[in-house]
C-alpha cells in the first residue's frame, strides 16, 4: 500500500510505524492513535516560509506552528507579512527592511532528553533552539509593539555561528552541540548551557575546529565516544575521538579519515546517522544516487552500498525497528509525476535491514532489498 508523506515522517521522527518486513521487500501501514503516546509530536522544518509545523500523529493534524520569522512584529505596512492585500515572493519577503529572522531554516534534531530542538538559519548564518515542550524558540522576548495585530514576541536572534550552517546534532549527554559549518569548512561546539543564554543576548563563547572540505553533519557513535563528519565536497569522511571531561564537555582529536571514493564520486554526501543498535553508520551520497552503511568499528569497513536507480537523489535517512522487522528510510530529493491521486510527489525509498550484510536479492555485495513508495 502507499504511505503518504506524513506517516513515513512519522515513522521517521518517532520509529513507531508498523512494517512488515522480508527478504524479497518491505510493506509498510498506516500506524493507528494507539501506536503513539498523547504528548508525541512531529517537527518538521518549512525552509521557504521559515517555520516548522508541529503534527499531532494521533490525528496526522498541524498541532501548533512556530514561527521563526521576524514579520508582523512592527505594525507598519513595510514590516508586515501582508502588504495592502498582497504576499510577496520569498525573496523579498526576507529581503525587506530590517528583516531580523531566519533565512532558510534547515535540519531539525533534538536533544537527546527531546527537552530541545535545534535548528539552523542557513541564509542567516545562525542556530535556533526551540523549547519542545513549550513550542517556543528559546531567547524570545516581549514585543515592545505587541497589539492586536502584530506578534506578542520579538524573535530572538539565536546563536551566530558561520556561513551555511547544516544539520546541528547534539551530543550523547546532551552537553554540546555540534554544527557543521558547510561554507567555512570547520565545526562549530557550542556548550548548549552557554547557548541557552546566547540565546537571550548575553555574550556566547564557542569553539571552531578545521575539518573536512565542506562538512555536512556531525553524527556519534552510540557510547559517544566518536565523532563522524560527512563532506558535501569531497569523498571523505573524517572519524575523531571524543575525550569527555568531568564537567561533560568534549576534547576532540582526529582520528583517521576514510576514502568513499567507490561508494560517492561525485564527492556529495549530506547526511549521515548511526543505525539504533550504533553498529552502522549510513551516509546518503545524493549525486551518486546511493547509500551506503561503514562499520563504526575500527577500521570502520564499507558494509553496503545500495543503488537506488537514477535521478534518485537521496537525502535524510531515519531507522525504524520494531517487532515486525528493521527498515531504513530514505527521502528522495525529486519530484515525480504520478504521485497518489495523480499530483506531483517525491517517493521514500524504503530498505530491509534484516538480514546479514552480503546476503541480498538486490545487487552482489547489498543485504537490503529497496522498494519506494510514492508520497505527498
Amino acid at each position: 500500500m502507499d504511505v503518504s508523506r506524513r506517516a513515513a515522517l512519522r515513522a521517521g521522527a518517532l520509529g513507531i510505524a508498523a512494517a512488515c518486513v522480508t527478504r524479497a521487500g518491505v510493506a509498510a501501514s498506516q500506524p493507528t492513535a494507539g501506536d503513539v503516546e498523547a504528548n508525541d509530536r512531529v517537527f518538521i522544518c518549512n525552509e521557504d516560509s521559515n517555520t516548522m509545523s508541529v503534527i499531532d500523529p494521533r490525528s496526522n493534524t498541524v498541532d501548533t506552528t512556530i514561527n521563526l520569522t521576524s514579520f508582523d512584529e512592527d505594525p507598519r505596512p513595510p514590516f508586515r507579512f501582508v502588504t495592502g492585500g498582497t504576499i510577496p515572493t520569498h525573496a523579498a519577503m526576507t529581503g525587506k527592511p530590517l528583516y531580523h529572522g531566519a533565512i532558510a531554516i534547515h535540519g531539525a534534531a533534538p536533544s537527546p532528553d527531546n527537552r530541545w530542538l535545534a535548528t539552523t538559519g542557513r541564509g542567516t548564518s545562525n542556530v535556533y533552539l526551540i523549547d519542545s515542550t513549550a513550542r517556543k524558540v528559546v531567547g524570545n522576548q516581549p514585543n515592545p509593539q505587541a497589539g492586536p495585530s502584530t506578534n506578542a514576541e520579538r524573535l530572538s536572534s539565536g546563536i551566530v555561528v558561520g556561513r551555511e550552517p547544516h544539520e546541528p546534532t547534539f551530543t550523547r549527554n546532551g552537553k554540546e552541540l555540534w554544527v557543521a559549518v558547510r561554507g567555512e569548512d570547520r565545526i562549530a561546539v557550542m556548550d548548549v548551557d552557554v547557548a541557552m543564554k546566547e540565546s537571550t543576548g548575553e555574550p556566547g563563547v564557542r569553539r571552531y575546529y578545521a575539518t573536512l572540505n565542506g562538512p555536512s553533519q556531525v553524527w556519534f557513535s552510540a557510547d559517544g565516544a566518536l565523532a563522524f563528519i560527512a563532506s558535501q565536497k569531497t569523498s571523505q569522511v573524517e572519524v575523531w575521538t571524543l575525550k569527555i571531561d568531568a564537567a561533560g564537555r568534549t576534547e576532540p582529536q582526529r582520528k583517521v579519515v576514510l576514502d568513499l571514493a567507490a561508494q560517492d564520486r561525485f564527492a556529495f554526501t549530506p547526511f549521515v546517522k548511526t543505525s539504533p543498535d550504533g553498529g552502522e553508520l549510513w551516509l546518503s551520497h545524493k549525486l551518486a544516487d546511493r547509500v551506503s552503511a561503514l562499520s563504526t568499528r575500527d577500521p570502520y569497513r564499507v558494509l553496503d552500498t545500495v543503488p537506488l536507480g537514477p535521478s534518485a537523489r537521496p537525502n535524510h535517512v531515519e531507522f525504524v525497528e520494531n517487532a515486525r522487522g528493521k527498515v531504513v528510510y530514505v527521502s528522495l530529493a525529486r519530484v515525480d509525476d504520478g504521485g497518489p491521486g495523480g499530483s506531483a510527489s517525491s517517493q521514500i525509498a524504503i530498505i530491509d535491514r534484516s538480514a546479514p550484510p552480503g546476503a541480498g536479492t538486490r545487487s552482489p555485495g547489498t543485504r537490503r532489498s529497496p522498494t519506494t513508495r510514492s508520497s505527498r
